[in-house]
């Protein structure tokens, strides 16, 4: 027998998701996992998540569970959830940029924000990170608009402009913006030897490598890095050594259990490259390129969180980041290169006596609601 939940199928940026009301759900969270990964599709040995609304890739198997809260500095908690695709594994440890500019426009459509005039700011309370976004987008007939011009690499056509700002990212999964103390680890890695690393924890989590070190050019397509499982595996090693040197899991086997965060990639100076489409991105168009593995898979864009922690990184000196950032790039946003074009990320950094902080970070997004009805679940 099956039974059927609320929900809302939503994009938010290069990301689709399941958004619940955290009422319709179990009270019980010990019951949730169990729920996300029967509608999701989740353990799927194909790796397709045919049996549910997943759609095969990390970007595509993701929960959102929204309330209203009863905090005075937010309208909205928002829970994060990513649920692995092959494994009956839901991961709670980070958050996800991309569908946090799904989370303003669900709020305002379901009727758990009022609003008036034709811009709504929504306050937004992320329950995995402990952090504040707020969300700013326009608003027509007390409802959200998705039409409008704003074009973002990874997504055909265009929509309404979704304002992302992040406060106070810095020490988002441990609590430090530079976790060990330093801009830059020396990590022991079996197949490599002795790589230096930039472990910064800004929205989540991040461990960043030189592409060079890794004996790559830093402008790679996933397809090629798919294409490489020895390769995969050394970045594996090297999310875990970084996840245990951050304080994030105990161990290596600890480490290896905890999938969504840290996030690792690999950054290289501004280069000539090809997108995904097949269109050139100039080296004069970016500041430096990036390129992420978020739970196992090559990003096909980057995750948003990622974006903003390599911003972060980038005006830190002495990480590998800001090694390869241009000497031309100027103190306003960044233009971060990636596999669907060029991601523009501001990121507001400052020294101060205890060491460096991340005073707030900014995107511009799109959004859409897909559908809404019921999705259905075997009863458990």
């Amino acid at each position: 027998m099956q039974h059927p939940i609320p929900a809302v199928f939503m994009r938010g940026g290069t990301s689709k998701a399941i958004l619940f009301h955290a009422s319709d759900l179990p009270a019980d969270r010990a019951d949730w996992d169990a729920l996300f990964c029967a509608a999701l599709g989740t353990p799927d040995p194909y790796g397709r998540q045919l049996d549910g609304m997943g759609g095969g890739v990390s970007s595509l198997s993701k929960i959102c569970v929204l309330a209203p809260s009863s905090r005075p500095d937010a309208d909205i908690d928002y829970t994060f959830a990513q649920v692995q695709i092959r494994e009956a594994r839901v991961d709670y440890a980070g958050n996800c940029g991309n569908m946090s500019a799904a989370v303003g426009p669900f709020a305002v459509d379901e009727g758990l924000v009022g609003v008036a005039g034709d811009t709504a700011t929504v306050r937004i309370f992320n329950t995995n990170t402990a952090r504040i976004i707020r969300a700013t987008f326009p608003v027509a007939d007390g409802r959200a608009r998705y039409d409008g011009t704003l074009a973002i690499p990874g997504v055909a056509g265009t929509g309404a402009p979704i304002r992302l700002d992040f406060l106070e990212p810095g020490g988002a999964t441990t609590g430090r913006l530079l976790p060990t103390g330093r801009a830059v680890d020396r990590l022991d890695v079996p197949g490599l030897g002795p790589v230096e690393a930039s472990l910064v924890d800004a929205a989540n989590a991040t461990v960043f490598v030189r592409a060079r070190d890794l004996g790559l050019t830093g402008t790679e397509l996933p397809e090629r890095l798919e294409s490489d499982p020895a390769l995969l595996a050394l970045l594996d090693e090297i999310r875990m050594q970084g996840s245990v040197r951050m304080g994030i899991a105990p161990d290596a086997e600890a480490a290896r259990a905890i999938r969504m965060v840290p996030f690792v990639g690999f950054v290289s100076p501004a280069a000539d490259a090809v997108t995904l489409t097949g269109e050139g991105v100039t080296a004069s168009e970016i500041d430096l390129a990036a390129r992420v593995i978020s739970n196992g898979q090559p990003h096909r864009a980057l995750p948003l969180t990622v974006s903003l922690c390599t911003a972060v990184a980038a005006r830190i000196p002495g990480t590998v980041v800001a090694e390869a950032l241009s000497t031309d790039a100027g103190e306003g946003p960044l233009r971060l290169g990636m596999p669907s074009g060029v991601l523009t990320v501001g990121a507001e950094v400052a020294a101060e006596a205890g060491g460096w902080a991340a005073r707030a970070g900014s995107f511009y997004r799109t959004a859409r609601r897909l559908f809404d009805g019921r999705v259905w679940v075997p009863r458990g």
